[in-house]
């Protein structure tokens, strides 16, 4: 039971039991797919079945990293096999707990409501977008926002952070992003601001079949 029941792994060089965050980023990819593809069901056919199947999918997952071992997650394994060619980068299991503890709330919240209680209200609503937000966080910036609950009870710093962000003390050069970037930024998103302004009507028409026009205009 002690090889079967555990968290985390012994790697040498690492005082603390650590994860391979490259198949966690590629989980939560995964789970984040997953999640936003059943979203689009609800809101272009009114589907719930996908997301009832994702919510019990993520219930089911979270409890196998959380009561079991991460190694047995079946979505954690995926990622492995997506990631298994690149070197591992290594992260504090601890922090991750407390994580995945809120992912395991979260589903099984969406589970008794929708999937029980074949229920939909704000309250699924907000807690969906939740899950997008963190997810999305972890696999497109590595941030990983349910790991900063470790720092609120255990009121002390995380080890082996992704990207080192717990040892990062100075930003390098290549980090840092200048006033010149800065405006840039500004003035790209004036320019969307100001193309929508004065397109809208155009952007808002529906397009029509491509097709269908060539057809039209050879008949003329």
């Amino acid at each position: 039971m002690a090889k079967l029941i555990g968290f985390g792994e012994e790697v040498a060089g690492y005082k603390i039991l650590v994860l391979n965050e490259r198949e966690i980023r590629a989980a939560a990819g995964i789970m984040f797919l997953a999640t936003f593809l059943s979203l689009m069901f609800i809101v272009f056919e009114g589907n719930f079945v996908p997301i009832k199947y994702v919510i019990s999918i993520f219930l089911v997952d979270f409890s196998i990293r959380v009561f079991v071992n991460p190694k047995y997650s079946p979505v954690l394994i995926l990622g492995r096999f997506f990631v298994s060619n690149q070197n591992p980068e290594y992260v504090g299991a601890i922090q991750k707990k407390y994580a995945w503890v809120t992912g395991l709330i979260l589903s099984a919240t969406m589970f008794v409501l929708m999937v029980l209680m074949n229920t939909y209200s704000i309250i699924t609503g907000i807690v969906c977008l939740i899950c997008l937000i963190l997810m999305f966080f972890e696999t497109a910036f590595g941030i990983c926002l349910g790991c900063k609950l470790y720092k609120i009870f255990k009121k002390e710093e995380a080890q082996y952070c992704p990207g080192e962000i717990c040892d990062l003390k100075q930003k390098q050069q290549i980090q840092k992003i200048s006033l010149i970037q800065f405006l840039v930024v500004i003035l790209f998103t004036s320019l969307v601001i100001l193309i929508s302004y004065n397109f809208m009507e155009k952007l808002q028409a529906k397009p029509e079949d491509l097709f269908k026009m060539a057809s039209i205009e050879k008949a003329k």
